[in-house]
């Protein structure tokens, strides 16, 4: 059968796609064990112990030069190809990681730090447009889901190392994943949509045939090659700032826009973020008398993140996309508000409370938070607006978290961690309610349903359709 291999050519090429964002995963957790460890006075790798405000810069800043860099990445990719914006991204990887291990200076751990801005976009810009490129749309969900897998098992994985393994060992297994990446990545091809998007029509068809694991000559090649021209003859005219326009005119494509943002600030404020960032430095706050380290701890929130992120395909299909969003949401404000009374009582005696719901919220984040207002996005946006949309929201979040972990240390230290995981727990209970009053359920509707019912409509109108369409 020709399936099976077919699928081993996609996921292939989805196995290399994927290490840029795993490395991207390895970068954001590995603030947690090493941070406090840059802080110590006894076992600091730099000259000097590194302040809390250097560390709270470190956090932020890779998500305030990420802002910009999504429509860098956006550029890149529509004119350079997806191919070369991928291998950037492994490159701006590797820089950060021989930055650190050139020097411990300021200067060089938020340089470092800085480039990961470029990793973010290239994972969540170029990474889901690759696989969605190059897979067929029967693997294309299963692949797409490796996405935030991958993040995650480099969450995971770097927590584990920064527990057993000195500073220069762990970042030298963090340099090896991009570079095993530039090694291995330029035997895959470009995407048969660029290359058409390119005029090359033959070097689209061998690449094509190359992933479905057949003959250039094959009929299965050419229908889908037709498709594919079809489909690019439909968005060649779709500008950024026309479809901006729209957007803001249109009244029932900005209600869906103004929903996608609202969602999205729900995801990223509502604190989980922040407590993979600073995990090990939130544990020793706790104290407790656990067997676990700090870093421990963090780790077990790793599996619970990873675990979480395998279930939500699942749990998105079952319960449909507005039940497990409010659900989620409004799990991790209760615990973000027992968390928040556990430490505002210092409640030093039941050590596991914090543990329990850290977890808590880090399971709802990775089954329900993180995955599902993208789903919801795309499937409240037709392909023309789906670029443009995508671009703005990574942007608005990067931007979003950039300010969240600047201020979370000296926040916490100035009002205490109770408050500011009330904030966490206002912020999500707030989103509940919206979510339960003005998110619509998309699941199983077409986008014309979804806009219908903003118009207030029972039934369909052709002509908007049309319009929209």
């Amino acid at each position: 059968m020709t399936f099976v291999p077919a699928f081993g050519y996609s996921s292939r090429c989805t196995d290399g796609v994927v290490l840029p964002v795993f490395s991207y995963g390895m970068g954001i957790g590995w603030l947690s064990p090493m941070g406090p460890r840059l802080m110590s006075k006894e076992d600091t790798p730099a000259a000097e112990p590194v302040h809390p405000e250097v560390i709270s810069w470190m956090a932020s800043v890779a998500y305030l030069v990420g802002t910009p860099a999504v429509f860098l990445f956006g550029y890149i990719v529509d004119n350079y190809g997806r191919k070369k914006a991928l291998m950037l991204t492994s490159l701006s990887m590797a820089a950060c990681w021989g930055l650190k291990l050139y020097s411990t200076d300021t200067w060089a751990l938020i340089t470092a730090r800085a480039i990961i801005g470029l990793g973010v976009s290239g994972s969540y810009v170029v990474t889901p447009l690759y696989i969605k490129e190059i897979s067929e749309d029967c693997i294309r969900g299963t692949l797409g889901s490796l996405v935030v897998l991958s993040q995650n098992l480099g969450n995971l994985l770097v927590y584990i190392l920064g527990e057993y393994l000195c500073y220069q060992a762990t970042l030298w297994i963090c340099l090896s994943v991009p570079l095993i990446h530039l090694l291995l990545f330029p035997t895959m091809p470009e995407t048969p949509s660029y290359l058409l998007k390119s005029g090359k029509i033959e070097e689209a068809r061998s690449a094509l045939a190359w992933l479905r694991c057949r003959q250039p000559t094959d009929t299965v090649v050419d229908s889908e090659l037709q498709t594919l021209l079809l489909e690019l003859e439909q968005t060649s005219s779709s500008k950024f700032f026309t479809t901006l326009r729209t957007l803001v005119s249109d009244r029932s494509i900005f209600r869906a826009f103004r929903i996608t943002l609202t969602i999205t600030l729900a995801r990223e404020l509502c604190g989980c973020l922040t407590v993979l960032h600073f995990a090990s430095s939130i544990f020793s706050a706790a104290g407790g008398s656990l067997l676990l380290t700090p870093n421990q701890q963090a780790a077990v929130l790793g599996i619970v993140q990873l675990v979480g992120s395998c279930t939500a395909s699942s749990l998105v299909e079952r319960t449909g996309r507005k039940p497990l969003l409010g659900t989620t949401c409004l799990v991790s404000g209760v615990a973000m508000a027992v968390l928040g009374a556990w430490f505002a009582l210092s409640a030093g005696a039941h050590a596991w409370v914090p543990v329990l719901a850290l977890c808590l919220c880090i399971y709802c984040d990775a089954a329900g938070l993180q995955p599902v207002p993208f789903v919801v996005m795309t499937e409240m946006f037709s392909f023309q607006y789906r670029g443009t949309v995508t671009s703005i929201v990574i942007a608005f979040a990067c931007a979003l978290v950039s300010v969240q972990l600047r201020v979370f240390q000296p926040l916490a230290t100035q009002v205490g961690l109770y408050l500011v995981f009330w904030l966490f727990a206002g912020v999500c209970l707030i989103s509940t309610a919206y979510i339960v009053f003005y998110v619509p359920e998309t699941k199983r509707r077409s986008i014309e349903e979804i806009y219908a019912e903003f118009d207030g409509k029972k039934e369909k109108d052709p002509e908007a359709d049309v319009t929209r369409l």
